[in-house]
């Protein structure tokens, strides 16, 4: 019987949950950085065996939400992880256990779902700091498994996908075979241009750059053509001297980059990228906006997403019973 299921990847920010998603199914479907916070929306990716599907959710980092965007983006949180049948807990293993990280193990405790815990970044440190490690966690949950990589040199990334087809229930396809992601195009076209913004950014930009498309001209796409208008979106007026740079040189840069991940994302020869850089202050609070940048308008105040996370939890302690 062939396996099928879902697969959430949940956690701080920045531990590698979109790395690991990209490993996983084969395919750059999240935009990657050093930065925290870069996944902003829940992204799905599929990876079709000949007699599996495996269908992650990537959600963003678990953190505690300031902006109205901050707020929309742990709303996916937690609808991701509701519906899916094996939770995969990704730990930065160069990071000091904290009061994030307790957060999220707080999450995992409630939900009580299958659960695979993995401590990923481990090229960045010494192996004998894995074992305390694996003992404490093993102390605040009964998780499935406990599995080591290194998402970025992709070590032991084999054994995370097999331990978890094991975990998933027999049943047909939800998806066609060639099915790669629910993102729309756009979506991911305004992504890959963020990711060079993120790249080549410091300090508090990151949090406060989004990326519009206002133009998607694909009519001489069979001629192999492309010709794209998009706005980089920024708080302040000194974030758009920022991303300006000095002659414009910063979004020469973010262009050059992002074109050519753009030909190869849209498989055509020659794409025409045309970058602008609008400032809109207080844009993270703007629903209307945030609606336009295709960020969820269903939103929780932090009491009732409290609330959520434990009604998470009770429904699941029903299914099991």
């Amino acid at each position: 019987m062939p396996r099928s299921g879902f697969i959430a990847l949940m956690g701080r920010p920045n531990v590698g949950k979109s790395t690991i998603l990209n490993r996983l199914v084969g395919e750059k479907i999240a935009i990657v950085s050093d930065k925290p916070q870069t996944t902003r929306n829940r992204i799905l990716g599929v990876r079709t065996g000949e007699d599996s599907q495996m269908i992650f959710v990537d959600t963003p980092g678990i953190h505690r939400p300031g902006h109205l965007l901050n707020k929309r983006m742990m709303e996916e949180v937690y609808d991701s992880i509701r519906g899916v049948d094996l939770l995969i807990q990704v730990v930065d293993v160069s990071q000091r256990y904290g009061k994030g990280e307790e957060y999220v193990l707080s999450l995992v405790q409630k939900i009580r779902k299958p659960t695979i815990l993995v401590f990923n970044k481990m090229d960045l440190i010494s192996k004998g700091k894995v074992l305390p490690m694996m003992d404490f966690y093993s102390q605040q949950f009964e998780y499935g498994e406990i599995i080591p990589i290194s998402a970025t040199q992709g070590d032991n990334v084999e054994v995370l996908e097999e331990k978890i087809l094991e975990y998933l229930p027999t049943g047909e396809w939800f998806y066609p075979a060639e099915y790669i992601t629910d993102q729309p195009e756009l979506f991911i076209v305004s992504e890959i241009v963020r990711e060079k913004v993120l790249h080549h950014s410091r300090q508090e930009l990151p949090y406060s750059t989004a990326v519009l498309v206002e133009e998607f001209d694909d009519s001489k796409r069979k001629k192999g053509f492309v010709r794209i208008t998009a706005s980089i979106i920024v708080d302040k007026d000194n974030h758009k001297k920022i991303v300006i740079g000095r002659a414009g040189h910063m979004i020469k840069t973010i262009g050059t980059e992002a074109r050519l991940d753009l030909q190869t994302f849209l498989g055509v020869p020659k794409v025409y990228l045309d970058l602008n850089v609008r400032v809109i202050s207080g844009w993270r609070d703007q629903e209307h906006l945030l609606d336009e940048l295709g960020v969820r308008s269903r939103l929780y105040t932090q009491k009732e997403i409290g609330y959520r996370s434990e009604e998470i939890g009770s429904r699941s302690q029903e299914n099991r019973s």
